[in-house]
């Protein structure tokens, strides 16, 4: 009865290690705003992509998927395909990446590319589908984590800047379309703030007036507001759009 008893003991023990360390070896670590972009290389749609270093000194979007032909993410896709030329505007490469192989990112695709979606003519997909079957990319993006299996959690956005570091960061439930014009004005916003020291306000849209961290008076006691600019306390200052 003893040795039972030890035998299923160890077993258990055993056990708990082994699902221990499966779980340790799904906990990959999100990077964060200001590292740098994991590299990778992987078959796409449109031949062989090595992420980031494919896009040069262009802004890049890696967008994610955890399985094609779900309603959601179809509707993300030709959504980005709409917005391509707003991307093109702005110098910004997108790449899409999914957890299915290639040949199903090819039909996904064929079948998008015949879609006709809020009434619009369709669309090409010129970004490319990027085959993660491995996990390979969702692991070195942290999409993957220790307290689950699935690959649920595929749902994210990076936005990575010209020298390859990653600017922002979202992530969305499957039952929840990500919003693509907030992508755009994201985009607008990082590129308006990267050029100058300043930063955008609360729901900022191009063409308005811009916050800066530092006024442009030593005294704010004064009354003399240099032209371009104003304030709604010392420590909100504003600069016009006008004068940018």
């Amino acid at each position: 009865m003893k040795k039972i008893i030890v035998l299923v003991a160890l077993v258990t023990v055993s056990l708990t290690q082994v699902w221990s360390q499966e779980k340790e070896d799904r906990n990959f670590r999100i990077p964060l705003i200001g590292e740098k972009a994991p590299s990778f290389s992987a078959e796409s749609t449109n031949g062989l992509v090595n992420f980031p270093d494919d896009y040069g000194r262009n802004w890049k979007i890696l967008f994610s998927h955890p399985q094609d032909f779900t309603p959601v993410c179809s509707s993300e896709l030709l959504e980005l395909a709409y917005l391509q030329k707003e991307f093109d505007k702005l110098n910004v490469k997108l790449a899409v990446i999914s957890t299915d192989d290639l040949d199903r990112h090819i039909l996904w695709k064929k079948a998008l590319e015949g879609i006709v979606y809020k009434g619009r003519p369709v669309q090409k997909i010129k970004y490319p589908l990027i085959d993660d079957k491995s996990l390979a990319a969702s692991k070195m993006y942290g999409m993957i984590h220790a307290e689950t299996n699935t690959t649920k959690d595929v749902r994210g956005v990076f936005i990575i800047d010209p020298d390859n570091r990653i600017q922002m960061i979202y992530f969305y439930p499957m039952s929840v379309g990500r919003n693509t014009d907030e992508l755009i004005r994201t985009v607008k916003a990082l590129q308006a703030t990267t050029v100058k020291n300043v930063a955008t306000p609360a729901n900022w849209k191009e063409g308005e007036d811009i916050l800066i961290p530092v006024p442009p008076v030593t005294d704010q006691s004064t009354e003399n507001v240099p032209d371009g600019y104003y304030k709604l306390a010392w420590f909100m200052w504003f600069q016009k759009a006008k004068v940018m």
